[in-house]
C-alpha cells in the first residue's frame, strides 16, 4: 500500500505528507487500522502532549496494528512524539507509551540559559557505533535540523541511539533499530538536509 502517515489527532499530518509527496514517496494519510496493518511503510509524526498521542492511537483501534507492524518488520519512521511514544513511558503526566523501547521520556531542566520547550535549529551528533544510520547516508556529522520540543527520551539501550544533540544535557535526538527509525526533530521543517533524510527513508 505504500507510505501510510497515521492521523491519529496530533501532528504537522500536511507539512510531512507534503514533503513526501515532492520526494515521489506516494504517502496517504489514513486513521484507519486495516491500511496501517497494509502499509509497506509507515510515518508517525506529532506535536504535542504524549498522553494525548496515546490516547489518540488508541481511540482510532491503532495500537495492536501498530504492534503488529512494528513486529513484523514493517518500516517505520517516528517524528517528535512519533519517537517517544516507542518508550515505556513519559514524565509528561505519566502516561504509558508503546513499550518497544525501554526507557523513559524526560523533561528538560531551565536554568543556567536553558529555556523550554527545545525550540530551533541544533545539531546532531552522529554515533559512530550506531548499529542503523541507512536514515543519516550523505548527512554530514553536525548538521542542523529544527527541534520543536519540552521533553526528551532516555532509553536503557544505547546501542539504538544514532544520534545526539546538546541542550543543557546530551540528549538522544535519533533512534534506529533493525527497521524502526525515528527523530526527535522535524525532517519535514529542516529544509534541505531534512528532504534529504526523508528521501533516504522513501529509498529504504
Amino acid at each position: 500500500m505504500g507510505i501510510i502517515v497515521i492521523d491519529y489527532g496530533l501532528g504537522n499530518l500536511r507539512s510531512v505528507y507534503n514533503a513526501l509527496n515532492f520526494l515521489k514517496g506516494k504517502p496517504k494519510i489514513s486513521e484507519s487500522p486495516k491500511d496501517v496493518e497494509k502499509a509497506d511503510k509507515l510515518v508517525l509524526p506529532g506535536v504535542g502532549a504524549f498522553g494525548d498521542a496515546m490516547t489518540g492511537l488508541k481511540k482510532r483501534g491503532l495500537i495492536e496494528p501498530l504492534r503488529q507492524f512494528l513486529d513484523s518488520g514493517g518500516v517505520y519512521l517516528g517524528i517528535c512524539l512519533g519517537l517517544q511514544i516507542l518508550f515505556e513511558e513519559s514524565e509528561e503526566g505519566n502516561a504509558k507509551g508503546l513499550g518497544i523501547f525501554k526507557g523513559k521520556i524526560k523533561r528538560f531542566t531551565e536554568g543556567s540559559g536553558i529555556k523550554v520547550p527545545h525550540m530551533g535549529w541544533n545539531s546532531i551528533d552522529q554515533r559512530p557505533n550506531a548499529k542503523n544510520q541507512r536514515l543519516l547516508e550523505d548527512i554530514k556529522d553536525g548538521s542542523y535540523f529544527y527541534f520543536d520540543h519540552s521533553y526528551y527520551a532516555d532509553p536503557d539501550d544505547k546501542d539504538i541511539v544514532a544520534a545526539t544533540t546538546s541542550y543543557g544535557t546530551n540528549f538522544t535526538s535519533m533512534v534506529c533499530k533493525d527497521n524502526i527509525y525515528a527523530v526527535q526533530f522535524h525532517p519535514e521543517r529542516s529544509q534541505d538536509l531534512g528532504l534529504k533524510l526523508l528521501e533516504n527513508f522513501v529509498k529504504l
